[in-house]
């Protein structure tokens, strides 16, 4: 690509991020304006504003980019092999057995350090 369409096409994308940006500032200002309005017609205009803002956004440079790295990440998370039922139970009391004999150590190191300091104080 040469420098122009470079420039061309950041400007190009500079307008869009521009048109997202008023889409939004719009909806807020809209749903302020018209708080007189029935909750439920202000939620649809919302809910239209808000598509046609990520619209503009994915037909940006870096908006086409975020989309690509959601379907990377859910083709990722497809290929997680999850625990079952059994293992996570498994797990669960392997850690809450620890942490209660841990917690017995660390009581019974205190109370002992306790006792060994008073009887050095006096």
């Amino acid at each position: 690509m040469n420098i122009k369409s470079e420039e061309k096409e950041y400007r190009l994308d500079f307008a869009k991020w521009a048109v997202v940006a008023a889409l939004v500032a719009l909806g807020i200002f809209g749903n302020s304006h018209f708080s007189a309005q029935p909750l439920f017609y202000r939620a649809l205009a919302l809910i239209a504003l808000t598509a046609v803002a990520l619209f503009v956004a994915y037909n940006t440079e870096k908006g086409a980019g975020l989309w690509s790295l959601i379907q990377g990440s859910v083709v990722e998370l497809r290929k997680v092999v999850w625990p079952t039922r059994q293992e996570t139970n498994q797990t669960t009391l392997i850690v809450v057995v620890v942490v209660l004999f841990m917690s017995l150590v660390l009581w019974a190191l205190d109370t002992m350090l306790g006792f060994v300091a008073s009887k050095i104080i006096g």
